[in-house]
């Protein structure tokens, strides 16, 4: 369709990978992006002669284009992690997924018991459902697993109640499962009846999971492109429904024959010429929670079995602990100690995002100490990075607004809107990956895919396979050895 030159503004796992496809299409691409590294939420960094990411970022998907991408890549440089993940809960530490008999000797049987019976009246005389996540999870799972294992988790990280939640948050990160499905998994946890939410093992680069994108990066600047780092956008000029001109922070102006935003969609429509009041008012109504890591060093080693905890106790104000020691011994670079990091989650106007580095790192320590995870080791570091706009809040009715958004956007001549800021979906890796592929096909082949859809039903329609230890394997639940990648495919040195 001949050479094009393209704009990606942000460099996350899907402004990168569609960069990426675009360079090996042979057009030539421009990407900016305002932190000083490529990566975006999935971004790898050094801390204490150590890799780490920004909390939890396992690799998992049964798509086989994502999939693919990913060896192709990554080639052999990763290894198959057992997850270990469980859940703290007024001072026990229970399995997720399920362990039937772990959880009744936790609960207790009194507390064991009502879970059923609450879950068995749910199928005897259903909730009503208004539309919200509340409602949404007392239908799959009884108002008393709710009120233990959801409610206080999704209120720390949304900062609403779970009646202002909208139940797509629930339909896009635990659809299909119910209390059924999961207790089918715990007695017969064979692989077809293992729900996506409940993997077990997820392959991770030796790098770190930024390593995917840093590669790519390396892979588009070989072949003629440029990622443009430390780079924010200052607006899109359009004009008549048309891409005109992208215009940098520094007032540097550039003409391309189209433009992909994985940009916050908030930021992007306010950022853009023509608007019209009704789509500003629309935008206005969507908002994006923040992210407060503490990285705390610890001095030792093998603090706790566990990938990462969540973190359910509504006396602690953090909702997830990840130990990086567990992940793969590459990123560890032969060190004693023990990198973990705790997750808090808040809104600009929030005190807790507004507290000092040491206020933070202070409440950290005194918030792991409480859980006796790490006994009584030294915390001889600390660290803190702020993640804005991380998460598309999910409040109810937010599908109205967005709508209107997403149709003026479409009416864009020559720009596209991905990844989970800009598209205002919460998104794991392998979607906004996905997206990636996608819109690099929609202008490189002329394709016509619903970018939208992504994270809702197109997972569904998909040829699907899983990544293995020894490569890609086409058969969901085969046992023996799969078909592997080869590496004269490979566009990267491996």
């Amino acid at each position: 369709m001949g050479k094009k030159n393209i704009a990606i503004i942000g460099a996350g796992p899907a402004g990168i990978t569609a960069a990426y496809e675009l360079t090996k299409a042979g057009h030539h691409v421009d990407v900016y992006e305002a932190a000083p590294q490529v990566g975006g939420l999935s971004k790898t960094i050094n801390l204490w002669n150590q890799r780490i990411d920004l909390g939890p970022h396992r690799f998992f998907s049964n798509d086989t284009k994502v999939n693919k991408l990913w060896l192709e890549v990554v080639g052999k440089d990763y290894h198959m992690v057992d997850r270990l993940t469980r859940i703290y809960y007024k001072g026990k530490f229970y399995h997720y997924p399920l362990k039937p008999f772990d959880a009744l000797w936790k609960l207790g049987v009194g507390t064991a018991f009502m879970c059923v019976m609450s879950y068995l009246r749910e199928r005897i005389a259903p909730i009503e459902k208004d539309g919200s996540f509340e409602t949404w999870v007392i239908g799959h799972f009884g108002y008393k697993l709710f009120s233990i294992f959801f409610r206080t988790y999704s209120e720390k990280l949304w900062g609403i109640s779970c009646k202002e939640l909208d139940e797509d948050f629930a339909a896009q990160r635990i659809k299909k499962l119910s209390l059924f499905e999961a207790l089918k998994n715990a007695f017969f946890p064979g692989k077809k009846n293992k729900h996506k939410t409940l993997v077990d093992q997820f392959a991770y680069p030796i790098g770190g999971t930024g390593m995917v994108y840093e590669r790519m990066k390396s892979f588009i600047e070989e072949n003629g492109g440029a990622v443009h780092t430390s780079t924010p956008i200052k607006k899109i000029n359009c004009e008549n429904k048309k891409i005109k001109s992208l215009e940098l922070v520094s007032g540097e102006l550039n003409t391309f024959n189209h433009i992909i935003s994985s940009m916050p969609i908030t930021h992007l429509i306010r950022n853009m010429d023509e608007v019209p009041e009704v789509v500003i008012a629309a935008v206005s109504q969507l908002k994006f929670r923040n992210t407060l890591l503490v990285y705390l060093k610890i001095e030792g080693e093998k603090v706790f079995p566990d990938n990462w905890l969540y973190v359910h106790a509504n006396d602690l104000q953090m909702g997830r602990i990840t130990n990086f020691c567990n992940w793969v011994p590459e990123i560890n670079n032969g060190e004693k100690s023990t990198i973990v990091a705790l997750e808090y989650w808040a809104y600009n106007e929030d005190a807790i995002w507004n507290a000092s580095d040491n206020e933070l790192i202070a409440l950290a320590k005194k918030e792991i100490r409480k859980t006796g995870l790490i006994k009584d080791l030294e915390i001889s570091n600390g660290h803190i990075v702020r993640v804005p706009k991380c998460y598309p809040v999910y409040n109810n009715g937010y599908r109205e607004p967005l709508k209107k958004v997403e149709d003026y956007l479409d009416s864009i001549t020559g720009l596209s809107v991905i990844g989970r800021y800009g598209s205002f979906k919460y998104n794991n890796q392998d979607h906004s990956i996905l997206m990636g592929i996608l819109a690099a096909e929609n202008i490189a082949q002329g394709k016509n895919n619903n970018l939208w859809r992504i994270n809702t039903d197109y997972e569904d329609y998909q040829e699907r396979s899983t990544i293995t230890e020894f490569g890609l394997s086409h058969d969901k639940f085969a046992q023996s050895k799969p078909q592997e990648i080869d590496p004269t495919e490979n566009p990267l040195p491996l």
